[in-house]
């Protein structure tokens, strides 16, 4: 049996999990999930995030299921860094994968781009970079005021990812042509010291896989190619915060953030699964929030826990229900969020799952 903790979180994440958890039942899995109050409510009550001995607890599972964090309550916005970031670097989540696949032409604002050009991986790393919080202030709120961020960047932090990049594009990319593209994205003309790392440990990892297409390219030429020529992608490499930046173009040209699915992965270890697209306050309680994104997350981790047909199963409801229009307004339908969800389910209880 696997286990599973689920923890909503905030706003529409509470919303959107419910909905993948309706899911989850209907695929009538072998598995076991375990509910976490951590979220907005919780730290309002109890001044505390992230519990004592919580991230060894869910060390113990075998996946996590994410909503979203965020409340409008909490203006700085604290308790929402103290779980995710405390997740992914307290269980060293060190692989954010969030897959930029197209579904139906309408939803992509690119003209003249279908499913088969847009169609691939983004690996971003999670653990390291500017997101470690190394720096300060200096004379803090006056005009000599200086700030500081560090990108940290360590050699064993970026082969990992390196390698966990060339791995899926090795044995997880199916092209007609038999090609295995993997392109690594910095901007190591600027940043000298950090991304020459990344270069350099690039150069060394590619000659481990000969039949990898291995190529680099600038982020800012990389952002641009993704909106001009997406299909020349099959999996993108890149470090934390050019990550954050290019999955979220990746979500707009591939139909939106509700739609976007995300892993947060360590090889061999508990894993955090989350749609991307936030707590969205404004539209809580409205029956707005789109529930495909955390669907197809359920997929990821499905995929990830050794449930790879009961995975497939589900990307297929879901882009059926999608090329049905049977989806919400945010994707130009009318659907609420419990009825999106019903027509995903209809197609897994039919076996309709294409159409």
């Amino acid at each position: 049996m696997k286990r599973i903790a689920v923890m909503p979180g905030d706003g529409i994440g509470v919303e959107v999990t419910r909905e993948a958890l309706r899911v989850l039942e209907a695929l009538k899995l072998d598995v076991a999930t375990q509910h976490y109050d951590w979220g907005a409510d919780r730290y309002l009550k109890t001044g505390v995030a992230v519990p004592a001995g919580g991230l060894e607890e869910l060390a113990r599972f075998d996946a996590i299921l994410f909503g979203a964090v965020g409340d409008p309550r909490i203006a700085g916005g604290e308790h929402a860094r103290e779980i995710l970031l405390g997740m992914r670097f307290g269980l060293d989540l060190y692989i954010n994968l969030r897959p930029v696949h197209l579904i139906d032409e309408r939803l992509t604002p690119l003209k003249g781009r279908g499913p088969a050009q847009i169609d691939f991986t983004v690996f971003r790393e999670n653990t390291e970079g500017l997101y470690v919080g190394m720096g300060g202030n200096f004379k803090r709120g006056t005009t000599d005021e200086i700030a500081i961020n560090e990108d940290f960047n360590s050699r064993k932090g970026v082969d990992r990812i390196l390698r966990a990049a060339f791995e899926h594009t090795r044995h997880k990319v199916r092209r007609p042509d038999g090609r295995k593209r993997l392109c690594m994205t910095d901007k190591a003309n600027a940043l000298e010291y950090a991304h020459g790392l990344w270069r350099r440990a690039f150069a060394a990892m590619q000659k481990d896989y000969p039949d990898v297409e291995a190529q680099v390219l600038y982020v800012d030429v990389c952002a641009m190619e993704m909106v001009r020529a997406p299909e020349r992608f099959d999996v993108i490499v890149t470090s934390n915060m050019f990550g954050d930046i290019l999955t979220d173009l990746g979500a707009a040209i591939a139909g939106g953030l509700g739609l976007a699915a995300s892993a947060n992965i360590h090889p061999g270890q508990v894993s955090l699964f989350e749609p991307v697209h936030g707590s969205a306050p404004d539209i809580v309680g409205k029956g707005l929030a789109n529930p495909l994104g955390s669907i197809l997350t359920l997929a990821l981790l499905l995929d990830h826990v050794g449930e790879p047909a009961a995975a497939a199963r589900v990307e297929r409801a879901v882009k059926g229900a999608v090329l049905a229009g049977q989806v919400t307004r945010d994707l130009g339908g009318s659907l609420a969020t419990s009825a999106c969800t019903d027509a995903v389910i209809a197609r897994l209880a039919d076996g309709d799952a294409a159409a």
